[in-house]
């Protein structure tokens, strides 16, 4: 037996256990407010991701908040790692997306890399991306853990909600954001201290 069928017979054990539960999830994705929710988790998104975090830089450097301002780079750096992870893993996994599953009776989850979004479920990028800005965002800026939490949170909530994602694609996701921010910011908390008697000593001369 090669890797390949190795990979796909545990995607169809797990998908055969996620079948029901999403369904049963899913069964008001229809209705205004889950379509609502549907419309609000696109923060998640990975342009609304980005402009928060260069937003945040922007706004730290204008106001002369150099917590604020490393906040956003962290975010911002946090988010591509994640995006990058994600993307990469995505290219090897076709999972066909809840809603569509569910109306063509195909819930398959196999090694693969296609490039239809329907096909593109495992794992979260909303998920990975939320959280990892969450994290970096908590990081840096006082009074961020608790609205960005709550954000990332909601975010992660609504995919299986919105027929988007499968309960298991949401938990990589989040795994993702998390490993993606606590590797970036190592590097940073490594990094800056370097940065800031670099600036301390062009400012002596």
């Amino acid at each position: 037996m090669t890797g390949s069928d190795t990979l796909n017979q545990a995607g169809k054990a797990l998908s055969d256990a996620e079948e029901e539960p999403a369904r049963v999830i899913g069964a008001r994705r229809d209705t205004p407010a889950i379509k609502l929710i549907a419309m609000l988790a696109e923060a998640g998104d990975q342009p609304q991701l980005i402009s928060a975090s260069v937003g945040t830089m922007v706004v730290g450097l204008l106001a002369r908040r150099p917590d604020v301002a490393r906040g956003g780079a962290r975010m911002l750096a946090a988010h591509l790692v994640a995006t990058g992870v994600k993307t990469a893993i995505k290219h090897r996994f076709d999972r066909r997306r809840p809603a569509a599953a569910e109306e063509s009776g195909d819930h398959h989850f196999r090694h693969g890399s296609s490039d239809d979004h329907e096909e593109n479920s495992f794992p979260s990028g909303h998920t990975a991306g939320a959280v990892a800005v969450a994290l970096a965002a908590s990081r840096d800026i006082h009074g961020a853990a608790g609205p960005a939490a709550l954000g990332a949170l909601a975010i992660a909530a609504a995919q299986p909600a919105t027929g988007s994602h499968y309960l298991s694609d949401v938990l990589v996701g989040a795994a993702i954001g998390w490993a993606s921010e606590a590797v970036v910011s190592a590097i940073f908390d490594r990094v800056e201290p370097g940065i800031e008697r670099a600036i301390g000593i062009a400012e002596e001369r």
